[in-house]
């Protein structure tokens, strides 16, 4: 497989939404002018059926490394989906079987295709780490231990608080990082791509290949979508766009993000010309109305991970409900004691009861921004738009 070399698209690589490079950017950069084949790989953790934009990030990224040559692993982790990753939790994971986590991934490959090629000349390939982590014993795992310390899982930052409020750290939490490190070992990787919130990880997989392999694994992270609160955009903050959903959901659930994160939404979830972007940054900065570019952002994310018709869908239907005003000109405001939408739609007297108003979430009777929810979990925000079935809205403030 011939290797491209071309140095505009090197230079897009290593700088279009990334966070860092690790040892640093001249190093990776001078492995890919090298015209050497690499080898590298995102690790996806099957604790949900669907993937979300976020996972998306990642595969756009490594969609960049695909297209000029190098040899990309879409990594299941099906054994370490088990465990359960630590990063961001202030409280242990709920462990869950292998049936879950082989049950949760078998749509991955349909959804990461909009992105990722698995077929062709250079094919994306697809790994479990139960392949290699389910066949180690109790003295291979004490050998993999050796190589860490106490103090150096302490240093991650969830923990630290936990420590702070008396929250317990389970053993097998310090467990999650040994295991995605030896993955780059057991697939003798040249390098790993993953989120900005997976530094700790990804890093300690870089240490584990320099002692195990003599190897100097690079590590690239990704800028992370983040919301006006600085809350990640992701499952477990309910806030997450699914790769799954139909483009109407997405097209209006991407509208409802906040007006800040239009340019670094345009960079990091689409593909459109960077010129273009930062040319709307500084329309935007001068005062032009967010809601254009926002429009603008919403039609290319959909684009980027449905496809161009599904776009012009999305956008027809959000015209047709809300630019032409299909939705009462005038909503009563609230703002709410809590922000989860079960308290919100109790206090408001929208929904009678906490029952009433889980039973009127599952039976996808709750919209958020005109998009149907499913979480009961989710959290709303000053601007949402809240409606129960097509006469109860209300606006919170």
């Amino acid at each position: 497989m011939k290797v491209e070399t071309d140095v505009n698209k090197i230079e897009s690589l290593l700088s279009r939404g990334v966070e860092n490079v690790y040892p640093n950017k001249d190093f990776l950069k001078n492995l890919l002018k090298s015209g050497k084949r690499l080898t590298l790989y995102t690790g996806y953790d099957p604790t949900s059926p669907t993937l979300h934009i976020g996972h998306g990030i990642t595969m756009l990224k490594l969609r960049e490394f695909q297209n000029l040559g190098h040899r990309v692993i879409m990594l299941i982790g099906d054994f370490t989906g088990m465990i359960g990753d630590p990063t961001d939790k202030l409280a242990t994971r709920k462990q869950l079987t292998r049936e879950q986590v082989l049950e949760n991934c078998k749509e991955y490959q349909k959804q990461a295709g909009s992105i990722l090629n698995f077929e062709g000349e250079n094919p994306v390939e697809i790994k479990y780490n139960s392949d290699w982590l389910s066949k180690m014993n109790f003295a291979d795992i004490i050998e993999l231990a050796s190589h860490f310390t106490v103090q150096q899982m302490l240093e991650r930052d969830m923990f630290q608080k936990r420590i702070e409020e008396e929250k317990p750290i389970f053993v097998h939490e310090f467990m999650y990082p040994m295991m995605q490190g030896y993955d780059s070992v057991a697939m003798d990787v040249d390098g790993e791509v993953g989120g900005n919130d997976q530094t700790f990880n990804m890093l300690a997989g870089r240490d584990l290949m320099a002692e195990l392999k003599k190897k100097d694994k690079f590590v690239l992270t990704t800028k992370l979508l983040v919301d006006s609160s600085g809350k990640k955009m992701g499952k477990t903050s309910g806030n997450a766009v699914s790769l799954n959903q139909t483009p109407e959901d997405m097209f209006g659930k991407v509208m409802s993000w906040s007006d800040d994160m239009i340019v670094k939404g345009l960079e990091i979830c689409t593909r459109m010309d960077m010129e273009e972007v930062k040319k709307m940054e500084k329309e935007l900065k001068n005062g032009a109305n967010p809601r254009d570019y926002k429009m603008v952002l919403a039609y290319e994310v959909v684009k980027t991970f449905l496809g161009q018709e599904a776009a012009e869908k999305g956008k027809d239907y959000f015209i047709k409900t809300f630019s032409k005003k299909e939705i009462p000109t005038e909503i009563p405001e609230f703002k709410p004691n809590k922000y989860d939408i079960v308290s919100v739609l109790v206090e408001s007297k929208i929904c009678k009861s906490t029952s009433e108003a889980r039973q009127n979430i599952a039976q996808g009777g709750v919209k958020i921004n005109d998009v149907k929810i499913e979480d009961i979990k989710m959290e709303v925000k000053e601007g949402d738009i809240i409606q129960k079935g097509s006469r109860f809205f209300v606006k919170i403030v």
